[in-house]
């Protein structure tokens, strides 16, 4: 009804790589370009389709056509930071935090930097770095009320083991937004559930993201609550299987973060995925299926810094194998 308005197109192609269908999205961005038209939010998409083509040149362009530009340089400074831990660059992820952090302070954006903060808080409690997580979750719970930073803080602390907090966290954010759908749906259930693992109760963890099942293949657009919504309810539900034995149930949960690329982009989970697929196929007995997922995962940390704990973990367990 408008084809000159620039924002359909963008829905449209987000919506089409969410469900990895690259070809059409392209072709979106093509046909919108021809009509003269552009949007930030289009290179964010434009970077979320090199980054699952492998096209570092891409990604590349996206980032520097964003330099300067007030309120879009730093999303796309974020996304390369999730694209260096991707790959196990977890020294130069930090750095293009801080860069995004810095970009966002000075567009006035607070709450921004801080969701960059409580994302590389999230990605150091994941990748084993627990001081560091607590001290840039801290930093985030700090700056900013925000529904997204102080839930993704919380599920740092979760996964460090400050359950006090992350439980504290937990119950304030649930007074806050009670009529919240993604709060209620999806935020709360994983951290619930992860705090559950923690305890060493994976059934009331299992019991807990039933309430999250119906949703957790949602996504939203650029930016946002979008960092949060990378399949967090999937991933903890397959380490609560992992904690109570079931390797072929908990395999099912990390395959389904493999086949939602489209969603999961290059969130941290979708490079541990490969390892924790591998750890339930160990667990199942099936020697060859597993060292052929430790042998995806250490392919794509092949560039890793050397001292990261899960990395450390990972090639010991993989050694085991052989």
């Amino acid at each position: 009804m408008n084809p000159d308005d620039p924002v359909p197109y963008f829905v449209f192609g987000y919506s089409s790589i969410a469900l990895n269908r690259l070809d059409q999205a392209k072709a979106n961005y093509r046909q919108a370009f021809e009509r003269k038209l552009d949007h930030p939010f289009f290179h964010y998409d434009l970077y979320g389709i090199a980054f699952l083509q492998n096209d570092a040149v891409g990604m590349e362009q996206q980032v520097a056509w964003s330099a300067g530009k007030r309120g879009v340089e730093d999303v796309l400074l974020g996304v390369q930071a999730d694209t260096a831990a991707y790959s196990g660059r977890l020294n130069n992820a930090r750095e293009f935090s801080r860069r995004a952090m810095d970009s966002a302070e000075r567009a006035e954006e607070k709450g921004t930097a801080a969701a960059y903060s409580a994302a590389s808080g999230l990605r150091e409690a994941l990748f084993g770095n627990a001081e560091e997580a607590r001290r840039r979750a801290t930093m985030s719970m700090e700056r900013s009320t925000g529904r997204g930073e102080q839930y993704g803080a919380a599920l740092a602390l979760a996964y460090v083991g400050d359950d006090g907090r992350a439980r504290g966290q937990a119950e304030d954010l649930g007074k806050k937004f009670p009529e919240d759908t993604l709060m209620q749906f999806n935020y709360l259930p994983t951290l619930r559930a992860r705090l559950a693992v923690s305890r060493g109760n994976a059934s009331e963890a299992l019991e807990t993201l039933k309430t999250a099942a119906p949703y957790e293949l949602g996504s939203v657009p650029a930016g946002g609550d979008n960092v949060w919504l990378a399949l967090y309810p999937v991933f903890v539900r397959g380490e609560a299987y992992l904690a109570v034995h079931q390797g072929k149930e908990a395999a099912s949960e990390f395959q389904k973060i493999l086949d939602h690329r489209g969603i999961v982009l290059n969130s941290p989970i979708g490079a541990l995925a490969h390892l924790q697929i591998g750890r339930a196929y160990a667990m199942q007995g099936d020697t060859a299926k597993a060292k052929a997922a430790y042998q995806d995962f250490l392919t794509l940390w092949k560039d890793a810094d050397p001292d990261i704990p899960i990395f450390i973990a990972a090639k010991a367990e993989y050694a085991k194998l052989q």
